[in-house]
This record gives structure tokens, sequence and C-alpha cells, in this order.
């Protein structure tokens, strides 16, 4: 019978990803030594120079999605940071940020979490960067904390506070690290070592957030009760607590994120994203940024930074206003 359960939980963790996060893979996670093919970003400007690297392991995929690393002068005095259906850890080596919207620490110091979004939040940095960040996929984020993922959600929460005194290890681990390429892979090697012994997301869970990847967040939920074979109130619940937000949303946030990422990149108007994206149309679009992200698509490609995904920008509208930086673009 056990054996027959893991049989079942590989094949359906396989279709999550591509891969089977959880079982056949807990092996190579903490022994990966391949040559890192690292993102590195290069920003000039009036004051100074910064640089952003990017590391996606391949042996975490999944469960990871990217570590990062920044350091430089800050551009905009406030970010927001907007949904992306991300857990996102940071390691801050410099001086601290603090919180301006958003429930959590005032002052965010040494290494926090934020969990599931479905708003906005926005943070004040200092003038100059030097911080490191672990963004999490939810089984990701699941398997590193092994509580319920709704205790999080909409929160930022001091890493301490959920992983006690490891949450210092793993800063001073990556302090002591002779090289930014040495950094990142320790922060890799402190989340696979959390892993190796983690319990996973349920597969039927794991499935039904891989499709709802997968589709780009267009798949119907009632699509997803019907091949899971869970009720309405079952997939909701087990949803919140090993995805962090009930799969409507997430699958909201989801959509979202693939029109931050077209807009991102300079895809064509508007309406033509929108539909690429899955919204109905345009007017559609615009009331999801604005209800996500308390912009609409014009201002999110006012304050979108240079480089990035899209998943920050920068906040002038609580510094300057937002019809000055809206009125600067025309589609």
């Amino acid at each position: 019978m056990i054996r027959r359960t893991i049989g079942m939980t590989e094949r359906m963790n396989r279709r999550y990803y591509g891969a089977t996060p959880y079982l056949d893979r807990r092996k190579g996670m903490l022994h990966n030594r391949r040559s890192m093919k690292i993102l590195t970003q290069h920003n000039d400007s009036h004051l100074g120079s910064g640089t952003y690297y990017e590391w996606r392991p391949a042996h975490l995929a999944g469960l990871v999605g990217v570590v990062w690393y920044f350091k430089g002068p800050t551009s905009s005095e406030r970010k927001r940071i907007l949904p992306n259906g991300m857990v996102e850890m940071l390691v801050n080596f410099g001086e601290p940020y603090r919180t301006i919207t958003g429930a959590g620490p005032e002052l965010l110091k040494k290494a926090w979490l934020g969990g599931l979004q479905s708003g906005p939040m926005v943070s004040a940095q200092p003038p100059r960067q030097d911080v490191m960040g672990v963004r999490l996929c939810p089984p990701g984020a699941y398997a590193l904390l092994g509580g319920p993922m709704r205790e999080i959600s909409e929160m930022v929460v001091d890493l301490e506070d959920l992983v006690g005194r490891a949450a210092n290890e793993l800063a001073e681990r990556c302090y002591d690290a002779a090289s930014v390429e040495e950094r990142l892979r320790r922060a890799a090697d402190w989340v696979a070592e959390r892993m190796v012994k983690a319990r996973g997301v349920d597969s039927a869970i794991a499935w039904a957030a891989g499709r709802i990847e997968q589709s780009g967040g267009a798949i119907s939920i009632a699509e997803l009760r019907r091949q899971t074979g869970l009720s309405k109130t079952r997939l909701a619940e087990a949803f919140r607590d090993q995805i962090g937000l009930a799969p409507k949303l997430y699958a909201r946030v989801v959509r979202f994120r693939r029109a931050v990422a077209m807009l991102q990149k300079g895809a064509g108007p508007l309406v033509e994203v929108a539909l690429a994206a899955g919204y109905y149309d345009q007017p559609h679009m615009n009331a999801e940024f604005r209800e996500l992200s308390g912009l609409s698509p014009r201002e999110f490609l006012a304050a979108r930074y240079p480089t990035g995904d899209g998943n920050t920008v920068g906040d002038r509208y609580l510094e300057r206003g937002k019809s000055a930086a809206a009125s600067q673009i025309r589609l």
C-alpha cells in the first residue's frame, strides 16, 4: 500500500512543473555542483553603479524560482511589491528597510519572508542596498516552513519567527561567502537542506497548482475539482493551507503576473496584452490591475524599473503623485 501511494505521488508530482520535487530528487538537492549560469545586469546612473545577479538552480526547479542578489544605489526611495504567486525570502547585509503599507514589522533588518499577496505592499528602501533574495514557489515555501501557508499570506514575517536560529545561520553563512556565486549557492544549499526531510504538498494540490501555473491562470476551478475529485470546500481549504490563497484568487494572481511580465518586456498595445494574458478585454485587465496592484497598466509602465521581471516598481506615486508619471505614457 505504501509503495503504491508513493508511486501515485511521484506520478502526480511529475505533472507539477514536470518533475518530482519531493521524492526522487532529494538526493540531488545538496550535491549539485555543476557550473552556475548567473545572469548579471549592470546599471549606471547619476546615483552610481549597481549590479543585479540572478541564478535559477535547476536542481531545485518547482521549489525555488530564482536566487538573486543586488548591490548598489537605490533609484526610488519607496518600492511597491506586486502580487506574483511566489513567496519571497530576503537576507539583508546593509541598512534596514521599513514597511510602509502591509502587515508586518516596521523595520526589516536581517532576514524576513513575504507570504503570497493578493494586493500591493510598499516599503522604504535604504539609500544603498546590499540584499539577497530567494523566490520560493508555493510548494517550496510549504516544504521549507512546514506549516499552514495561510498564516503568512498577505504578511511580512521576520524569518527568525518562522525557523528560529536557522535564520541567523543563513545570514551568517551567506555574509561570509567569498564571492557572489558562493553566496547564491550557500543560500540554495540552506534551502535544500531544510527540504530534504520536509513534508511535501499533497499530490492532488500540487497537480492543481501546477495546472494553474501552466495555463497562466486560465483553467477553470470547476475543471480542477473534477480532475482531482475534491469538493469545492476541500480544494479551497487545502489550497489556503498548502499554497497560501484560495485557488480562484491564486489563478487571478498568476494571470496578473503573466500580464505584468508582458508589459515589463515591452509587449504591444494594452488591448493585445490583455487578450494574450487571458483577460476578456482591456477594461477587464485594467480592473484586475487596479484591484491587485493599486495601479493601472499605464501607471505600471510609468513606474517599472528598466531591468527586472516587473514584480516590484518604484512607488513614485506616493512621492510625487500619480498623474504626472501616468501622463507620460500614451499607448
